[in-house]
């Protein structure tokens, strides 16, 4: 199984290398095309060079405390998988290496994505399809590594740790530093990546749409080649890293799940066909053939020059999830089925569609909430008419609203999978059962996160061709690329909200697992006592505080942005008059640690810590989704009065609009996507630091 796994992920590797050849041999469009995109690049690269120096003195600093405290601080639990030193070395190591891994995926992912763009500009100047697959299949080159590599990671690790005898039942514990390394870079390149572009998004709007009446892709703009940087950092490297970390996190929660549910079936006299290894395998395995699967659905993907190209993406996406509606059959026959309960692999088969549906509900409830062809974007765009207040206020609404229908699916898909489970008659079973729906769920993420890094590569492409000064005929193509790429862009991220929400609920469950574990079992969370009441107070806390902090910080940043470019419009006319060349704005801020503010809390115990966990999760997956749907929401009110409506651009529901969507960029590119990073963050922090709760 393990060679399987492995097998799988380097040939899908070596396809991601395939296609990233495929692309980069494609035409490079005209000189002028070359300098615009050469400047993106070399934005790109300067940013993540300097964030990924920030990150690697915290991420030493935060593998040196692990190994403290696991060698000197805490003492030796008779359930130990090894001995004391052996544990801290593993876990460390294990938090190193995923922290590298998401890195190193997350700067792949964006190597190409900055080429991409403009091979993407070149091709539509004389073919959609082509400029379509160029554009896709750079986005895959992005998922094909981030689940190929935590494939690679978290399969390696378990082969060399039972290499040193360790009992299979115990690895898990020993790497769940992997997961927690993935999540620290996550959350930086999303949070920094985030605060960057949505900074310079914020002060091309104002000062050259606004201020200026530019265009938004105007080269006499100095923020815009900022803005089109920050599509990478934001969309590129920071989602990469973030489904990097939920892809590495949710594997091995789902380990440590199946390690307890093999245990707790063999004292029953019930035995899985390939034993308690296949059952803690399932979740690679599953994910192997969901690559396949995904890479499929990829090359599937072609157009015609009149048809939309959002149909397109569809199709390569319903071969994907077909394929791996298939393969996850195949995996649960193979390795859960159980002699003595020979129905059981077909209800987890089942709690793997209750994952697909709940995938395929979120993108419509996306959909419903940030499309301009639905009422609540309407409405938004409705009140612009009254004013930049009304505009808001109405957005607001829309926010708040949008959380009720995604918690019914939510709470439907964990009672549903968690009843399935339990109905096999196997103890421990729901719980795996909700860990099975969320590996259903993220069966098809390398092609979700493809669709999701098309976005960023069609928008530069844009730019491109609008500041190279292309004919019309051809903006009008990438306009309807760029339009594709914006939906995608919003559905992936309801499906990144979706799966943080099914994957909290397994990490938290394999938090209460690895406890058990280390023999202090916890059945319940007591918040009357009033030590799990404020650890779960404080979890609520974070979640607000967080947020707070991550659009205070693009406040800062986009202060920074409209100052210098006022600057430059005032002292040099010329640049208006498109005479002279502007400074572009390139400015880096460091992304902000959280870690600490949970240092205090860590050693309240272990129940107060899953108080915390389980409060924080809950408000930070409704605070996720009112931020998301609520800015792409103001967003899409503001395209959908510039296709005409209310006065079309340039009047005052327009004004009033571009106010709403600058108010809303922060909440959905910012501080939405990292809260999902967040909640999963809490989740590898405390399975981490569980021993030390004990």
């Amino acid at each position: 199984m393990i060679v399987l796994v492995m097998l799988i992920s380097v040939l899908s590797l070596g396809f991601a290398v395939f296609l990233a050849r495929q692309v980069l041999a494609a035409d490079t469009g005209t000189p002028q095309m070359q300098d615009i995109a050469a400047a993106i690049k070399e934005g790109a690269e300067a940013f993540l060079r300097r964030q990924n120096r920030t990150i690697a003195v915290i991420g030493l600093g935060v593998a040196a405390l692990i190994f403290i405290l696991y060698a000197a601080v805490r003492p030796h639990n008779p359930n130990d998988p090894t001995t004391t030193f052996n544990m801290a070395i593993a876990t460390t190591l294990s938090f190193v290496f995923g922290a590298l891994c998401s890195g190193i995926a997350g700067y792949i992912g964006m190597f190409v994505s900055i080429r991409a763009n403009l091979r993407t500009a070149s091709a539509v100047r004389s073919s959609l399809n082509r400029a379509l697959q160029i554009a896709l299949r750079g986005g895959a080159v992005s998922g094909l590594f981030v689940v190929a590599m935590s494939l690679l990671g978290v399969g390696g690790l378990f082969a060399l740790m039972r290499a040193f005898g360790v009992a299979d039942e115990k690895i898990p514990l020993l790497i769940v530093g992997y997961g927690f390394g993935a999540s620290l870079v996550a959350l930086f390149a999303q949070l920094g990546g985030g605060i960057y572009t949505k900074a310079a998004d914020v002060g091309a709007d104002l000062v050259g749409k606004v201020e200026a009446g530019i265009p938004e892709d105007d080269p006499r703009n100095p923020a815009v080649i900022a803005d089109l940087v920050g599509d990478n950092v934001g969309d590129c490297a920071g989602r990469g890293a973030d489904l990097f970390e939920s892809t590495a996190a949710e594997n091995i929660g789902a380990m440590i799940l199946g390690s307890g549910l093999a245990v707790s079936a063999a004292k029953a006299g019930i035995h899985f066909t390939e034993g308690m290894l296949g059952v803690m395998l399932f979740p690679l395995v599953a994910r192997a053939f969901g690559l396949v699967a995904s890479i499929i659905g990829i090359m599937a993907v072609r157009t015609d020059e009149d048809e939309d190209p959002m149909q397109a993406l569809n199709r390569g996406y319903y071969v994907a999830a077909l394929l791996a509606v298939g393969g996850f059959a195949a995996a649960t026959r193979w390795l859960l089925h159980a002699p003595e309960q020979p129905g059981a692999w077909l209800r987890f088969f089942l709690c793997g569609l209750v994952g697909i549906a709940t995938s395929q509900a979120f993108v419509y409830i996306t959909q419903y909430y940030t499309e301009y062809r639905y009422r609540p974007v309407r409405e938004i765009a409705e009140a612009a008419q009254t004013g930049p207040a009304t505009t808001i206020i109405t957005g607001m609404a829309v926010a708040f609203e949008c959380t009720a229908v995604p918690t019914i699916v939510i709470s439907l898909a964990i009672l549903v999978s968690y009843f399935l489970g339990r109905s096999t008659g196997i103890a421990n079973a729901g719980l795996f059962g909700t860990a099975v729906a969320t590996m259903g769920m993220l069966a098809t993420a390398a092609y979700i996160l493809a669709m999701d890094t098309f976005g960023p590569i069609t928008d530069n492409a844009g730019g491109i061709v609008e500041m190279s000064h292309q004919p019309e005929a051809i903006r009008k193509k990438t306009d309807r690329l760029d339009a594709v790429g914006n939906t995608t862009k919003a559905l992936t991220k309801g499906y990144a909200i979706g799966s943080a929400a099914l994957a909290a609920f397994l990490l938290f469950s394999a938090y209460l697992d690895e406890v058990r574990n280390y023999g202090f079992p916890i059945a319940t969370v007591d918040i009357a006592r009033p030590e799990v009441f404020v650890g779960g107070l404080l979890g609520a806390m974070l979640v607000f505080l967080f947020s707070a902090l991550a659009i205070r910080a693009v406040s800062r940043a986009a202060q920074y942005v409209i100052k210098d470019v006022r600057e430059q419009f005032k002292e040099k006319p010329g640049i208006l008059a498109g005479k002279e060349r502007p400074d572009y704005v390139l400015a880096v801020f460091m992304p902000i640690v959280v870690g600490v503010v949970f240092r205090a809390a860590f050693h309240v115990g272990a129940e107060s810590v899953a108080a915390l966990l389980m409060v924080g999760t809950m408000s930070g997956i409704l605070m996720a989704t009112a931020l998301n749907n609520g800015g792409g929401a103001w967003d899409n009110a503001k395209k959908f009065i510039e296709t005409g409506k209310y006065g079309g651009k340039g009047s005052d529901a327009h004004k009033a609009a571009v106010v709403g969507d600058t108010v809303g960029d922060p909440f959905k590119d910012t501080a939405g996507p990292s809260l999902h990073v967040l909640i999963k963050l809490l989740s590898t922090i405390t399975l981490v630091m569980a021993p030390l709760f004990i």
